[in-house]
């Protein structure tokens, strides 16, 4: 009865408010019928406790749990109070407004104009819809979307639950604050920086887009620089939104050794794709912070560099799409940290690859064609030694079920085209002979250009091969469970090689490989049958299967190895992976002949939820015929990779889980007769809540057919450990165990040549290290929560040669992420620069 009578209450309560307001203010509420109807969006619904008249003030009051709703707008309070002369309302006690967009004001005490647009708020705090936050003592709405609040405080931060009075992580103090709904811009005046409520930077005046902005013209976070070849550097880049899918960045960049650095960036968005085009380019001050060539860029006075990334989707099955950069030389990227999509990831061996490429796919049909360009970043690398690649063609189609024979039938077809202008060769048993030798050793070359002593890695001149192949398999499954899977295929390729024997080292080939141009072709036919007999049983603590498998294929011959110029199979490693590969060889220019064997035995078993194991043990056996992995090419691919002899290494696979977080690893290949290990890759990882750790370990023994003379090791460690909220630390380092033997053996040539001549030089020492020789570390410690990231990291890259690097690289990060203002990242390279980036040694 209690709650019926409130609820009659405060529907009349509501109703004497709205009827009295109504007429004085021009609105029209639901109890005021004789007034002209309103549009919906402008009614007010108003909800009391109680109404009071103040005939003597000419004031109309609402009290207790007041809600008012109008143009999409509530207002809350204790007590609202109209005056009627004045036109103002001022709401006091709990005041609230809630926005129609979301957006939360709350203050001690309101007084607006009687449309609730503009007035004076005391004690503001407004939260948006994005969690950021505006706080001022005062604070005065004008036109309905100017906000200005003195003596401000604006954070992207949430408050302490457990102490809301203490200061966020970060804020902006400021004498005003001023938001402009309609520029969509806040701007700061007389503003400092604060972190835990301690000032670290004062700021004049700034500005920036409000969070309803995805797109407006200004000024980005600045860009830091500071290298021993450029000094320092400061970049201000400018974003012009020209429209909605297409704009603009330019970023100049001031270098105090090497002048103005000029980049810009055009991105363009339409129906069916998009695209960019960058540049870069400066006239550089001072050459000598750089090598000369082809040691560096010392030479140019001008330095550039022109990219674009785009793709374009044709239809729903087809789309075009390319990612191309040039720049004036190879050190360009690096020297100027210069942004690069077309970069490979890799920390050594960096180059730049362009491609473009026409993609069609459809449910069973796939087509690829492209071309590469490859630009390598150190000096290590030769150009001319780089090929053009184009077009590159590949197709695929698959036919399920096809009548008469039923299974599966595929067809592929690769067409393959490149150049080069220069031979590339590798020296065998070690490179120790160079095509340059002063002042440094450049470009692998050969003391004895002869089959045994010297590899071919890349012919120069035109190579160009056609391939096509169909396949078919189909699984039958006996009575007893056995699965029968025979198959076929047949492959034809066509090859077209014309070499350049004329300028540079090419003439050596012909000591080595044919020279002639000639064009020739060859076919493999191959027919084959699988076998597996899954067992299954089921115990207490899992389930487990057992699965024998057996694989025989026979085929003729392969042919004209030695005339085949190499270029897409000369990395081969026979693994669990390829064991019952048809063809082993991981591109189109090898093809496996001969008959052949692969035998394995396979283990997997669940054990509850979250465990599991997987085991794979098996062997290779040469049937017949010629074997293909016996017969070197031009690079001897095939050659040490344990499938040369008639019974292969044995190779296996284990994998497992014990419990959710930890999984082991383990895979490996060993002689088939002495069982000592060729190669093996293990790894532990272990993940739980607040700690990642992983542990792997890898040693491969020395392929001196293959021009590595020694045996290669290495352990890494990686970490990461939240150790308080919101706070986590890394570390990574990598051991090369077998560092300490090549210590050893320049030693002992330095030893013998100081033996051979004691005048021409001072006694060479000892190295007393020892196998635990890093060869690169990391450190981090990284802050995150909802409105702040930062991020600090050390990393050390030791010398290698092999990857263009003389000296020991070691770099400090920096990065600082304020959600809504911006992000501010620096990076520099502790000590001298290292040699291999084209970078003067005296700075």
């Amino acid at each position: 009865m209690a709650s019926g009578v409130r609820r009659i209450t405060r529907l009349a309560a509501a109703t004497a408010l709205a009827t009295t307001l109504a007429p004085v203010l021009g609105w029209t509420s639901l109890a005021y019928a004789q007034a002209p109807a309103a549009k919906p969006q402008e009614r007010m619904v108003v909800d009391a406790r109680e109404l009071v008249y103040d005939k003597d003030n000419n004031t109309v009051s609402a009290v207790g749990d007041v809600q008012i709703l109008y143009q999409g707008r509530t207002i809350e309070a204790d007590r609202v109070v109209y005056n009627r002369q004045s036109k103002r309302v001022v709401a006091t006690g709990n005041a609230r407004i809630t926005e129609s967009n979301g957006t939360v004001i709350t203050g001690d005490r309101f007084n607006l104009t009687d449309d609730f647009r503009d007035g004076f708020i005391d004690s503001l705090r407004v939260v948006n819809t994005d969690k950021t936050r505006f706080s001022a003592p005062r604070a005065e709405r004008t036109d309905g979307e100017v906000f200005v609040f003195d003596k401000g405080i604006y954070t992207a931060c949430e408050p302490c639950v457990d102490q809301p009075e203490r200061p966020p992580f970060w804020q902006v103090r400021a004498a005003r604050i001023i938001h402009k709904k309609a520029e969509q811009m806040i701007y700061y005046e007389d503003a400092r920086l604060e972190f835990a409520g301690v000032p670290i930077a004062y700021i004049p005046f700034m500005s920036g887009p409000d969070a309803t902005v995805k797109r407006k013209t200004g000024f980005l976070a600045p860009q830091f620089i500071n290298t021993s070849a450029l000094g320092y550097g400061l970049g201000l880049p400018y974003f012009i939104n020209l429209a909605p899918n297409y704009d603009v960045t330019v970023t100049p960049t001031y270098l105090s050794r090497q002048g103005l650095l000029g980049q810009a960036e055009w991105r363009h968005r339409f129906v069916n794709g998009s695209y960019n085009i960058r540049a870069a380019g400066i006239f550089q001050q001072d050459q000598k912070a750089f090598l000369a060539s082809p040691y560096g860029a010392g030479d140019d006075e001008f330095r550039g560099s022109v990219e674009s990334s785009g793709k374009l989707y044709i239809n729903p099955r087809w789309n075009f799409s390319w990612d191309v950069a040039a720049a004036t030389d190879r050190f360009f990227f690096k020297n100027y940290r210069i942004r690069s999509e077309s970069l490979t990831a890799s920390t050594y061996l960096q180059e730049s690859t362009s491609t473009v490429a026409l993609n069609g796919q459809s449910a069973d049909a796939w087509f690829d064609m492209r071309a590469y360009y490859f630009q390598p970043l150190t000096s290590s690398d030769w150009q001319k030694q780089q090929p053009i690649v184009g077009p590159v063609v590949d197709y695929n189609k698959r036919i399920h079920k096809p009548s008469m024979i039923g299974g599966e039938l595929s067809f592929n077809v690769n067409i393959t085209n490149l150049t080069r202008e220069a031979a590339s060769f590798k020296e065998l048993p070690i490179q120790k002979s160079y095509l340059l030798t002063t002042p440094n050793a450049l470009y692998d070359g050969c003391a004895v250009y002869q089959k045994g002593q010297c590899l071919v890695t890349g012919l120069a001149g035109s190579i160009a091969r056609a391939t096509a192949q169909v396949d078919w398999r189909r699984n039958f499954v006996d009575p007893i469970g056995q699965v029968w899977t025979p198959y076929a295929s047949l492959r034809a390729d066509v090859f077209s090689i014309n070499p350049n024997t004329t300028k540079y080292a090419n003439a050596n080939v012909i000591t080595i490989a044919d020279a002639s141009d000639e064009m020739f072709g060859r076919a493999m036919p191959a027919i084959g049958l699988m076998y597996r007999f899954p067992f299954i049983a089921s115990t207490s603590w899992g389930t487990h299967i057992l699965e024998p498998v057996a694989q025989v294929v026979a085929r003729p011959n392969e042919t004209s190895s030695l005339r085949v110029a190499n270029e897409d199979a000369q990395s081969l490693v026979f693994d669990d992976t390829n064991l019952f590969e048809w063809n082993k060889f991981s591109g189109y220019d090898r093809v496996e002949g001969g008959s052949r064997a692969n035998i394995g035995l396979r283990y997997s078993g669940t054990f509850g939820t979250d465990s599991y194991a997987n085991l794979l043990v098996g062997q290779s056996y040469h049937l017949g015929g010629r074997n293909s992995f016996a017969t070197g090419d031009l690079v001897n691919a095939g050659l040490n990779s344990g499938l040369d002899t008639r019974r292969s290494d044995y190779v296996a696979k284990a994998q497992l889980q014990p419990f959710k977080g930890l999984l082991l690893q383990a895979g490996g290949r060993f002689n088939e007769t002495t069982f000592e290990t060729q190669r093996v890759d293990a790894s532990a990882a272990f993940n739980y809540k607040f700690l990642s750790t992983s542990v792997a370990y890898s040693r491969y023994e020395p392929q001196p057919d293959l021009g590595i003379p020694r045996r290669r090791e290495g352990l890494s460690l990686t970490q990461s450990v939240s150790f308080a909220q919101y706070w986590s630390v890394r570390g990574s380092v990598l051991f090369d165990l077998d560092k300490y033997k090549y210590d050893r053996e320049r030693y002992r040539d330095a030893l013998a040549l100081y033996t051979a001549n004691p005048a021409g030089g001072a006694v060479p020492l000892y190295p007393n290290t020892g196998p635990f020789q890093t060869a690169g570390t990391s450190v981090g410690l990284r802050y995150q929560d909802e409105c702040t990231i930062f991020d600090v990291s050390y990393s050390q890259s030791y010398a290698d040669r092999q990857a263009g690097s003389t000296k020991d690289t070691r770099t400090v990060m920096f990065r600082l992420e304020l959600r809504t203002l911006g992000e501010i990242s620096y990076s520099q390279n502790l000590g001298s620069s290292s040699s291999g980036d084209g970078v003067a040694s005296s700075n």
